[in-house]
């Protein structure tokens, strides 16, 4: 009778164990399909991606070099202490108009301005051109301001008056427009170089004479259709983008041109408005589905 009762344990044990077996091993597979199926899920979700769209954009090839500002008209002052009966406060660099009264002196004349413009004293050493007892100034106008630059002249079939020129400075974090004003008709026989002078548009007088410009000459101009530099892929000597067409991606193999402004020229394999990957060209592979999540210029 006690050999039955043990018997009838032993058997309860191992049901039990079983029992707690085959739910461990039918709970990891449950966790393990569901698993599979979120990576299953996860790999079929589209990819979140920024797109931009095919446009045309100016490109153009360059020549860059540096100069000095110069006014457009300067006219120098100079005026002996013991003469001057009263004037305007040249410490102040003040705008004057063209006829404007300048200084008095004590024998009934005034220096008179000949163009409008502003009004400073020149730095001078003392002793030098009787500096303590003379006021030395400059009327500078400087809404527009020349600069003189050296070209090579191998550059000389392209320069030409009207010629587009950017100006940059470490003063200020924009750029200045102007153009080409005139043309030497010699080249420097030593230099190998052509002079040519350019005016700059300083409307807001933020320039000043004598600040180095750097001087971005630009010719060839052409528009032409436009990516983002970070929307080309390149496998040794081909170039491909993404296109997006119905969410899906697509490779499409381009012909690049020039590199402008962070742009590169697309000479063949696209159309204006198609809709491309503007970057992370690695987070993608063909026929993929993608989620545009943000558009860029």
């Amino acid at each position: 009778m006690a050999a039955m009762k043990s018997q009838k344990k032993i058997i309860i044990f191992l049901s039990v164990v079983t029992l707690v077996i085959v739910s461990i091993i039918a709970g990891r597979a449950f966790v393990s399909s569901k698993i599979e199926a979120a990576i299953t899920k996860q790999k079929n979700a589209p990819v979140g991606v920024i797109a931009t769209k095919v446009k045309y954009f100016s490109f153009y090839d360059q020549i860059d070099t540096f100069g000095t500002a110069i006014a457009n008209q300067s006219f120098s002052i100079r005026i002996k202490k013991e003469d001057l009966v009263s004037s305007i406060d040249f410490d102040k660099y003040p705008f004057v108009k063209k006829n404007e009264e300048i200084a008095k002196l004590n024998n009934e004349e005034s220096i008179i301005a000949p163009f409008s413009g502003r009004v400073g004293k020149r730095e001078i050493t003392p002793g030098i051109l009787g500096g303590e007892n003379s006021i030395i100034a400059n009327l500078d106008d400087i809404k527009f301001l020349k600069v003189d630059v050296k070209l090579p002249e191998n550059y000389f079939s392209v320069i030409k008056n009207g010629l587009k020129v950017t100006v940059t400075t470490d003063a200020y974090k924009e750029t200045f427009e102007g153009a080409i004003s005139s043309v030497s008709s010699r080249v420097d026989p030593t230099t190998r170089s052509i002079l040519v002078q350019a005016k700059i548009n300083n409307s807001d007088e933020k320039l000043i004479p004598g600040m180095l410009l750097n001087i971005k000459v630009i010719f060839n101009e052409k528009k032409s259709l436009s990516i983002p530099e970070e929307a080309l892929l390149i496998q040794g000597k081909d170039k491909f983008i993404f296109k997006i067409q119905n969410n899906i991606i697509e490779r499409a193999k381009v012909e690049i041109g020039r590199r402008n402004e962070n742009k590169i020229e697309i000479i063949s394999g696209l159309t204006e408005n198609e809709i491309i990957l503007a970057e992370g060209t690695n987070k993608v592979k063909p026929k993929g589905k993608v989620k545009i999540v943000k558009s860029v210029d």
